[in-house]
């Protein structure tokens, strides 16, 4: 009877992420509303609105901000909306999000040619790809001259500012989402590609997911470890507060601290595969990455004195008057991340973990070339240990090289939903870093 059945797809991945067991994931029975209102914007509840449900407050704001961007009324047509997205998703290898705008954008009227590669889409689409490259690898290069050469009179095709804004803000939303997409290890959607398949199961062993597979052989040895790994970052924390209430650091030594930081060599070059095709034809200069903002002994680009351009005094309320209402929406964003805590660190309740989550913020900041006068980057190398650094920054400037070995040798001992949640800093603060830069760059145009 077998051999005159229907062959039957089956799912090649279990759950919404290779990283995070299924049952973590839905352990908290996750807050319904949210999941409905994922369900009634998106038309399904995807992998990523899944694992951000962790986080109920984070994903609510999440897609209040995701619908605005791609629904709501603003000067970009609908399918250039999701086009524009497709070609941020590609520079990071996300043949997750490349798939899922791919159909959001033939579902709003989208020519399919165009997805078969850049040159069949119209010139103006085009015309974005410098500055698309430049906002996923090295933001700080952008200058008034790359906003002066798409909105100036003579500009062929030309852009208006409205029109640039909406496009350099859909553009970085989908470059820091790759980050979050490779970070949680998001498994392709069912009707993805590598979703489900035809293909028998071997007949030798079902394959185990990364999630299932040990990072380490010795899992007692690890547990131990992860426990003692907790207690001395606890310890930590509470030494670092006492030491900054008692001494005053000087100006020159809070520099000093930032340049070391910055300039600290974390390896993160993970060799992958090829991506796959679907992303590839979709990419100009593939070959142009993020390279460290300061590598040792060259002469590194001016930092950026958050004094001089901060989101607070001058980011936000430029977005706001040039894309109504889209200040406000991420600004409410960056403050729940910022803000988001349960008080407890691993197996300790009542905890505050604000100078954690701090270090974490302004960890990726100092590797974009951000500088906070008043905070003290020595806290970066107290709180968090290597591996932690490895994660983010791979996360942060290279997401397509995130591998389950890296995201289950940090914080060992945390709850998934606590490497999440690191996951959503690393994602806003990469955000709010490549949005400042564009905004100054906007800001000094308009003089």
């Amino acid at each position: 009877m077998s051999e005159q059945g229907v062959e039957v797809p089956r799912a090649l991945a279990s759950g919404p992420s290779a990283f995070i067991p299924a049952k973590e994931i839905l352990k908290g029975g996750p807050n319904q509303d949210v999941l409905i209102e994922s369900f009634l914007s998106l038309g399904r509840v995807d992998h990523i609105s899944m694992v951000m449900a962790m986080h109920p407050a984070y994903l609510c704001c999440f897609l209040k901000t995701q619908h605005a961007l791609l629904e709501m009324d603003g000067p970009l047509p609908r399918h250039w909306r999701h086009y524009i997205a497709v070609m941020a998703a590609a520079r990071h290898h996300c043949s997750y999000l490349v798939q899922q705008h791919s159909a959001g954008f033939l579902e709003a009227g989208g020519e399919e040619s165009w997805l078969s590669g850049l040159e069949h889409a119209p010139a103006k689409l085009r015309s974005l790809q410098t500055l698309n490259k430049l906002l996923a690898h090295r933001p700080w290069l952008i200058t008034q001259q790359h906003i002066q050469e798409l909105v100036c009179p003579g500009a062929e095709p030309r852009w208006s500012l409205a029109e640039l804004i909406h496009a350099v803000v859909l553009m970085a939303h989908a470059h820091s989402l790759c980050s979050f997409v490779w970070g949680c290890g998001l498994n392709p959607e069912p009707d993805h590609i590598g979703g489900y398949t035809f293909q028998p199961p071997s007949l030798s062993h079902s394959p185990h997911s990364p999630a299932h597979s040990p990072a380490h052989e010795d899992g007692r040895h690890e547990l131990a470890d992860g426990a003692v790994e907790v207690e001395v970052l606890m310890k930590r924390m509470v030494e670092l507060q006492q030491q900054q209430e008692e001494e005053e650091c000087t100006q020159e030594e809070m520099v000093t601290r930032f340049e070391r930081e910055r300039s600290e060599s974390i390896p993160t070059a993970v060799v992958r595969g090829a991506p796959p095709d679907l992303v590839l034809r979709l990419v100009e200069e593939p070959e142009f990455r993020y390279e460290d903002f300061a590598p040792r002994g060259e002469q590194s680009p001016p930092t950026m004195r958050a004094q001089d351009y901060s989101w607070e005094d001058h980011g936000f309320s430029l977005l706001n008057r040039l894309l109504p209402d889209m200040g406000q929406l991420l600004d409410e964003k960056f403050q729940i991340v910022c803000n988001l805590t349960y008080h407890r660190m691993a197996m300790h309740e009542g905890v505050d973990t604000h100078s954690l989550r701090k270090a974490l913020w302004n960890y990726i900041h100092c590797l974009y070339g951000i500088r906070y006068d008043d905070y003290d980057y020595g806290s970066v190398n107290v709180l968090l240990e290597r591996s932690l650094k490895v994660f983010v920054k791979t996360m942060a400037c290279h997401p397509e090289q995130t591998t389950a070995r890296i995201y289950h040798s940090f914080w060992r001992h945390f709850r998934h939903s606590e490497k999440v949640h690191a996951n959503l800093i690393v994602m806003e603060a990469r955000l709010q870093a490549a949005l400042l830069y564009i905004l100054r760059a906007i800001t000094h145009y308009m003089r």
